[in-house]
């Protein structure tokens, strides 16, 4: 095992390694293909990740989606490699697929490389059409084909194609709404709208209940406005891979969250504003971490293998862990509808001045009408209870532990003086390297580091870390029962 997940990271996104075959001759031709060996090489960091990580980055910033699209492109790419190579184990069976088996003589590099990047193609034609210049673009900077459609199980670009094909086939109509044609829309389809009627109770402008979920008022920073929706809030009724039914994951009820249980109410909104005016820069920089949820899906893998098939393998069981752990958060936050801090701290001290952060380059001040009072983090665009990033970091540390067989990790992250994303040029004050060796601390951390970015209380986070550890067992063991054959076919 190597490099440690977010090095992994770094090395997806940098581009290309120039690699030679072992015949030492370039693998780049002269008409202008990227370097990669197929013998060697690993096409998940080489050139998949490299290119679909920014297109998916722009496309989030595009629609507004938070990390549940992040996370679906995750699971259904890497399961498709999961299918695509599972012929050339020895006893593994596809998740959406059985494709057979090939002699061992075939379970070669480049047959996996080849077979990854042709099902990746095919799923990413699906999950982002209008970037199929980009698809096309990833197989023929590397020499490969896009037209070349051909689904013979005896060839690595078959494999690759019916694999990506059988994941396409079983999940754009999984209850996500990838197409937008749920609830019988014909016309005008959103894809990932809300089928399910979903309202809120309250608005940006009027707290009707402050027990219940409060969508914000978003600023573009040019004049332009815009309310929230609870983003993908039909997600809980999605297929999940590694559980049977969500109803199985309840978390308890978040009682304080009740404001007429106001003591216990207020004592948690009085701890996100003492968060808020104490911020130090080492944990707005772990908040800006851990709520980065692209980081989040590219970088959480455990170790990185030097084994090409352990590798797609320990990625798929992250990935699923996190689909599945979004999943059965969503489905929580439906069923609470949980006030965010902005909302209990506007309520609790309207007419009130404030001691808290005063926004980016502000520091801390004593004078902030309650009324104006924001959160470190913009503040998401779904319920707060539970927090699904710590459920998600909870998830993918069980993961980790379970493919490394320990605590034991190395997490680094590294911030240039004044690097940070929401305060630039100001924080940190200094160079910052922070660094995560074990995976309990990781969760324990990242699970602060929502209450220090003041977009949850303590309690969600608190709950959240069970959730997480229970669909990363799942996930794994779902996984593990594909790779030994157990398990034969299509999702659970």
């Amino acid at each position: 095992m190597v490099l440690a997940c977010v090095t992994a990271l770094a090395v997806a996104t940098t581009g290309f390694a120039v690699a030679e075959t072992r015949d030492g001759e370039r693998a780049a031709a002269a008409d202008g293909r990227q370097a990669f060996d197929f013998t060697e090489g690993n096409s998940a960091l080489e050139v998949i990740y490299p290119r679909v990580g920014p297109a998916v980055r722009k496309h989030i910033n595009q629609i507004a989606m938070d990390g549940t699209l992040v996370l679906r492109v995750s699971a259904l790419m890497e399961s498709s490699w999961f299918d695509a190579t599972a012929p050339y184990h020895p006893t593994a069976v596809g998740i959406h697929s059985d494709l057979g088996r090939r002699p061992a003589s075939e379970a070669t590099q480049k047959n996996l490389n080849t077979a990854m990047l042709y099902s990746t193609y095919r799923v990413m034609q699906s999950l982002m059409p209008t970037y199929d210049a980009q698809w096309r673009e990833m197989l023929t900077s590397v020499g490969l084909d896009p037209d070349d459609d051909s689904t013979d199980r005896t060839t690595p670009v078959g494999l690759g194609n019916a694999a990506g094909n059988a994941v396409v086939e079983k999940r754009e109509n999984d209850g996500m709404n990838q197409l937008g044609n749920e609830g019988g829309q014909k016309y005008h389809q959103r894809p990932y709208s809300d089928y399910t009627g979903y309202k809120p109770v309250n608005t940006p402008y009027d707290i009707r209940n402050p027990s219940r979920w409060q969508p914000a008022l978003v600023s573009t920073g040019n004049g332009i406005f815009t309310a929230q929706s609870f983003v993908t809030a039909q997600l809980g009724r999605a297929e999940p891979y590694s559980f049977a039914d969500p109803e199985d994951l309840l978390v308890s009820k978040p009682r304080s969250s009740n404001h007429r249980n106001r003591a216990a109410y207020k004592r948690q909104a009085d701890e996100v504003l003492r968060a808020s005016a104490n911020l130090t820069d080492e944990q707005k920089l772990k908040a800006e971490f851990f709520n980065d949820k692209l980081i989040f899906a590219s970088g959480f893998m455990g170790e990185i293998s030097d084994d090409l098939m352990e590798f797609i393998h320990s990625a798929t069981a992250s990935h699923i862990a996190g689909f599945d752990v979004m999943l059965a958060s969503w489905y929580n936050k439906r069923k609470y509808d949980a006030p965010r801090p902005f909302t209990a701290i506007r309520y609790l001290y309207a007419g009130q001045k404030l001691r808290a952060w005063g926004g980016p380059g502000r520091g801390t001040v004593d004078d902030m009408p309650a009324e104006d009072w924001q959160s470190y983090l913009q503040v998401s665009d779904h319920p707060e209870y539970p927090s699904g990033s710590t459920a998600f970091c909870a998830a993918q540390a069980e993961v980790g532990k379970l493919v490394g067989g320990g605590d034991k990790t190395d997490i680094r992250y590294d911030v240039e003086k004044g690097g940070s994303y929401i305060e630039p040029g100001v924080t940190p004050a200094k160079d910052t390297s922070i660094r995560w060796t074990d995976w309990n601390e990781m969760v324990d951390d990242c699970a602060r580091s929502r209450v220090w970015g003041g977009v949850h209380f303590k309690a969600a986070t608190e709950a959240s870390k069970g959730l997480g550890a229970k669909v990363g067992e799942s996930s794994y063991r779902y996984v593990q029962s594909h790779i030994e054959g157990k398990q034969v076919g299509s999702m659970r």
